[in-house]
């Protein structure tokens, strides 16, 4: 079994906790993500991957609706990611739902964090066993 070791970031939210940011590399970019055991699927920002996906990479799923994130409301979208890298585990055409996360963005802009491009969330925790190290703020990946 391959093992993927890759750095985290913590993040202290003011006296309102923690996050854990991890690096990802997607359209060509790398960006941060906030790692998150609470979510289900890994979700990216609608304004941030406009900017750097095609159009036809971005599919919408009419009459179908967003479940999370505090509504029911949201249309439903998701991105084909044709690569998604996480330091060097590589995965290929990895579709992610895409939502609008501006609130998250706010929040981090209020306490002078950098943007993030969305959650690392448990599709990928489960599917690579992943193991989180706090103490050396690791995240291993096995494939």
């Amino acid at each position: 079994m391959k093992k993927y070791k890759l750095p985290l970031e913590l993040i202290d939210l003011q006296g309102d906790g923690f996050h854990l940011l991890v690096e990802v590399f997607v359209f060509g970019q790398i960006f941060k993500a906030v790692l998150d055991t609470g979510a289900s699927k890994s979700a990216f920002d609608m304004e941030i991957v406009s900017g750097f996906a095609s159009e036809d990479q971005i599919i919408h799923i009419p009459d179908h609706h967003a479940i999370g994130l505090g509504t029911t409301t949201m249309e439903r979208y998701y991105v084909i990611c044709h690569e998604l890298k996480l330091g060097k585990l590589i995965i290929e055409n990895y579709e992610a739902p895409v939502f609008d996360l501006s609130s998250i963005k706010f929040a981090y802009e209020k306490l002078n964090l950098p943007p993030v491009i969305g959650v690392l969330g448990g599709d990928i925790l489960m599917d690579y066993n992943a193991l989180i190290d706090y103490k050396n703020l690791t995240l291993t990946l096995s494939k």
